[in-house]
C-alpha cells in the first residue's frame, strides 16, 4: 500500500477488468454489426467519433468502442487463463526438479532443466507464432493452450531455485527427521513459501500473455474474425494509419496500458515480498512510461492527415497534342 507505483498498476488493471466486464453492456452496440447507413470521408476512411459511435467505426463500419470492450474481455480472459495454466505447470515442474535434485531421482532434474533450456533458447514470440501458424485456424481455447503450454519455463526455473533453497532450511530437515515424506514436505513447507514468488511471476506473465496474444492476432494466427481482439483490430486498422490514426491508437493504447499495469503491479508485489527491496523508494518515481504512452496517444488521436491535392483540371498542359497519341510515357505519383 505504500508503493504508489504498484497502486497505480493495480488501478489500471482494475479499470481494464471493469471495462471488460461492464463495457459491452454500457456501449450497447453489437461488435460484429456494420452500420452501412454511414459513409466514408474524403480520404476513404470510416467516419470518426459521433453521438451514435463515441469512438467512431472501424473500416467495416462496426462500432470501435464496442469492439474494444469485447476485445478487452477476450484478450484479458485468454491472458489470465493462460497465465494460470503456465504458472501451475511451471510450479509443478520446478518443484519436481528441485525435490529430485541431489537424490536418486536426480536424472529427472537434469532432463527437466535441459527441456527448459531448449525452450528458453527460442525467441518466445517467434516460437508462439510458429506454433500458432502450424495450428491454423484457432479459437480462444486453442490460443489459451498454446500460450499456457509454452510460457511455463520461466516459472519452472525460478521455482526450482527457490525449492533448492528451501530444501536446505532447518524446518524442512526437521520435518524429514520426524518422518515426513516428500509430498508432505512439498504441501506443508515448499508451496506455502514459494506462493509469493509465484504470485509476482504470474502478474508479470499476464502482461506478457496479452502481448503474445495480440501478436498472434495481428499476424493472423490468433482468434479468427469476426471475433474482436486488440491485436486483430490493429491488423484491420493498419491500412488507415495515415488517414485515421485513432483506429490504431485505440487498441494499441489498450495493449500498452494493460502491459504497463501488470508490470507495475508485479514490481510492487516483488518488492513487498522481498525484504531486501522493501527499503527502495519506488513509490516516488514519476510515471514516465504512462506519460510517454499518453503523449503518443494524444499525437495519434489528434493528428490530422495530409490534405489531398485537388484533382487536375480539364485543360490540357501547354504543348500537349490536341488528339490522343498512341504510346509515350505515363508518370504516376504514389
Amino acid at each position: 500500500l505504500a508503493d504508489r507505483s504498484a497502486l497505480l498498476g493495480l488501478a489500471i488493471v482494475a479499470l481494464l477488468a471493469l471495462f471488460a466486464a461492464a463495457g459491452p453492456a454500457v456501449v450497447g452496440h453489437d461488435p460484429d454489426a456494420s452500420d452501412f447507413s454511414l459513409s466514408r470521408d474524403a480520404f476513404g476512411a470510416p467516419p470518426g467519433p459521433s453521438a451514435a459511435h463515441w469512438l467512431g467505426t472501424d473500416p467495416l463500419f462496426r462500432d470501435l468502442l464496442a469492439r474494444l470492450a469485447h476485445g478487452a474481455r477476450l484478450s484479458l480472459g485468454i491472458a489470465l487463463a493462460s497465465t494460470a495454466l503456465a504458472t501451475g505447470l511451471g510450479a509443478l515442474v520446478g518443484v519436481a526438479a528441485g525435490m529430485a535434485s541431489g537424490t536418486r531421482a536426480g536424472a529427472l532434474d537434469g532432463a527437466l532443466m535441459r527441456l527448459v533450456d531448449v525452450i528458453l533458447a527460442l525467441p518466445y514470440l517467434l516460437f508462439v507464432t510458429a506454433i500458432g501458424v502450424a495450428v491454423g485456424r484457432a479459437d480462444a481455447g486453442t490460443i489459451l493452450l498454446v500460450l499456457g503450454l509454452t510460457g511455463w519455463t520461466g516459472a519452472a526455473r525460478v521455482v526450482r531455485a527457490r525449492t533448492l533453497e528451501l530444501a536446505q532450511r532447518d524446518f524442512v530437515a526437521s520435518a524429514r527427521a520426524l518422518g515426513a515424506g516428500p509430498l508432505h514436505v512439498v504441501r506443508r513447507h515448499i508451496l506455502p513459501n514459494v506462493g509469493g514468488t509465484l504470485l509476482a511471476l504470474a502478474t508479470i506473465s499476464a502482461g506478457q500473455m496479452i502481448l503474445a496474444e495480440a501478436a498472434l492476432s495481428y499476424l493472423g494466427a490468433g482468434v479468427q474474425p469476426p471475433t474482436a481482439t486488440w491485436g486483430r483490430m490493429l491488423h484491420e486498422a493498419e491500412p488507415y494509419l495515415g488517414v485515421k490514426p485513432l483506429l490504431v491508437a485505440a487498441p494499441g493504447f489498450a495493449i500498452l496500458l494493460a502491459v504497463l499495469g501488470f508490470h507495475r503491479a508485479s514490481e510492487g508485489l516483488r518488492d513487498a515480498l522481498d525484504p531486501a527491496g522493501a527499503e527502495l523508494p519506488r513509490g516516488r518515481r514519476l510515471p514516465v512510461d504512462l506519460l510517454l504512452a499518453g503523449g503518443a496517444l494524444l499525437l495519434l488521436s489528434t493528428g490530422s492527415p495530409s490534405r489531398v491535392r485537388p484533382p487536375l483540371g480539364s485543360e490540357a498542359p501547354p504543348g500537349a497534342p490536341e488528339t490522343p497519341v498512341r504510346g509515350g510515357t505515363l508518370r504516376l505519383a504514389t
